[in-house]
């Protein structure tokens, strides 16, 4: 099994600057790869995942295209062949109104 996490810029640096992991094994759940990420880089798993198991409010993950909060979270199962894209939310910003 072939599992990518794709990680956004502010948390390649707790990942030695990579951009991507590839995580090996038997993982079947969203949650069974970030127990492989934990084991080897924890601070990227403590951005992601709270004290209390979850899934911080701030972090959207997607596996390939479907964001895990419309499935079934991290019990959201995998593929053989899986990416796992890591995004942190974005809000703000101002809305621009045309003139008339």
């Amino acid at each position: 099994m072939s599992i990518t996490i794709r990680l956004p810029g502010p948390l390649r640096e707790l990942a030695q600057g990579r951009a991507e992991i590839a995580i090996d094994g038997d993982a079947r759940t969203v949650a069974d790869v970030f127990a492989a990420l934990r084991a080897r880089f924890p601070a990227v798993h403590d951005r992601i995942i709270t004290e209390q198991g979850e899934l911080r409010p701030h972090v959207n993950v997607f596996v390939g295209m479907d964001n895990i909060r419309m499935a079934d979270g991290l019990a959201t199962a995998l593929g053989i062949e899986t990416e796992i894209t890591i995004l942190p939310a974005v809000s703000g910003g101002t809305q621009t109104v045309a003139p008339e």
